[in-house]
């Protein structure tokens, strides 16, 4: 759905956002996360999640898809 560029920027503004907040639980420096975004149609849909981070084994196979970035 999102070019891997546009992806990237998507996943630094979310990094920042999440880091700004300051909660207690979120660890220092880079903050793991899977955002999923669906499209307009059943078939479109993205995968973003930030440029160093794993995806945790918990995450729902149906989430990750085949994607990566």
């Amino acid at each position: 759905m999102f070019s891997p560029d546009m992806k990237n920027m998507i996943a630094k503004k979310v990094q920042k956002i999440l880091q700004e907040t300051h909660h207690s639980e979120l660890p220092e420096g880079e903050i793991n996360f899977l955002l999923h975004v669906d499209g307009a149609e059943t078939w479109s849909w993205a995968n973003i999640r930030n440029s160093g981070g794993q995806v945790r084994p918990d995450v729902p196979a149906k989430l990750i898809g085949n994607e990566t970035i």
